[in-house]
């Protein structure tokens, strides 16, 4: 069954449909429609904007949501086939998205994580590619520019600058002009939006911005739960980690960079889970596509193929698991 998804045929993008239909059933049956998060005014102005074709419809929304994780899922194997992340072209990335997307509920209800995904996810895109242009400081000021909008959206996303840094050292040999590029591209959206917000006589928006809090565990409602997906979640982090030595040793220098770039990446969303509001249900869904992209490395071990098939029967019955234990 792992061979479904191991292949780059175009089939497989009909199977991969199919399945996250089949694992977010449970959310297509029983939907709910977003409410406004108090101070993410961007994100508020966004959902009414929405609401307008929608109208609160609560399976639209969630239907729309479900669109928005299928295509993602879509672009997280894009990201990896274009960048030479895994030895070989492969469904497995988007497989292991939609599988991690499903193990919690809110994560597929129409949610802010999941613009902000777009925007951190095109934002490593672009950084991947700096090595590879003939334009880097357009690619530089794109890439900032999408780091810059996600911490307008939330506000501990600005600790996110740190991974352009670390892009910026590992991917480009130091120049003041590059450098100045990102720093301006950075700038630009605090002060269009800052202009915005003057002539429209609402600034005082600006001061609901600054906003920590902590967000563990607060929506889940059984200890027992949260405690076998806790463990479920780190036996495939460190499967996915294991099987990541083993295929990255075998990797050029640019690649072994994407993959230090991307382990940094998720250390900064699960320090940015952790210090989200309590009232973003979703907050740990900023994890998923950078432990999606580590945990696939474990199902494409090529030289132990039991291994990738455990870990592959695992995570399908770690995940009907979380079905059953959160109806």
């Amino acid at each position: 069954m792992l061979r479904l998804f191991r292949n780059n045929s175009p089939f497989t993008v009909i199977i991969l449909f199919i399945f996250a239909l089949l694992v977010k059933i449970e959310v297509l049956l029983h939907p709910f429609a977003p409410d406004p998060v108090a101070g993410h005014f961007l994100y508020n102005y966004i959902l009414r904007a929405i609401n307008i074709v929608f109208r609160h419809n609560a399976f639209a929304f969630t239907l729309f949501a479900i669109f928005i994780l299928f295509i993602q899922s879509l672009y997280l194997k894009s990201i990896a086939t274009r960048h030479k992340l895994f030895p070989r072209y492969t469904y497995v990335p988007a497989f292991v998205y939609l599988l991690l997307t499903s193990i919690y509920q809110p994560f597929n209800s129409f949610n802010e994580t999941l613009l902000l995904n777009w925007l951190l996810l095109g934002a490593v895109d672009i950084m991947f590619g700096f090595t590879q242009t003939t334009q880097p400081r357009k690619l530089i000021f794109n890439a900032s520019f999408l780091l810059s909008l996600a911490a307008l959206f939330q506000f501990t996303l600005l600790s996110f600058f740190l991974l352009l840094l670390v892009g910026m050292v590992m991917f480009r040999s130091f120049s003041v002009g590059e450098w100045s590029v990102a720093l301006m591209g950075y700038i630009t959206p605090f002060y269009f939006l800052a202009g915005i917000l003057f002539l429209v006589d609402k600034f005082y928006l600006y001061s609901q911005w600054p906003h920590i809090g902590f967000s563990l565990a607060g929506h889940v409602t059984s200890i027992f739960y949260l405690i076998v997906t806790l463990i479920g979640i780190l036996i495939l982090l460190a499967s996915g980690i294991f099987a990541m030595q083993k295929n990255v040793a075998m990797s050029n220098i640019y690649v072994r960079r994407d993959w230090i770039a991307i382990s940094f990446y998720l250390i900064l969303s699960i320090v940015n889970a952790f210090l989200t509001d309590h009232s973003i249900k979703s907050a740990w869904l900023i994890t998923i596509p950078a432990l999606s992209i580590i945990i696939s490395h474990a199902l494409l071990l090529e030289k132990n193929k039991r291994f990738s098939n455990f870990i592959f029967y695992f995570s399908l019955v770690f995940l009907i698991f979380c079905l059953l234990a959160n109806k």
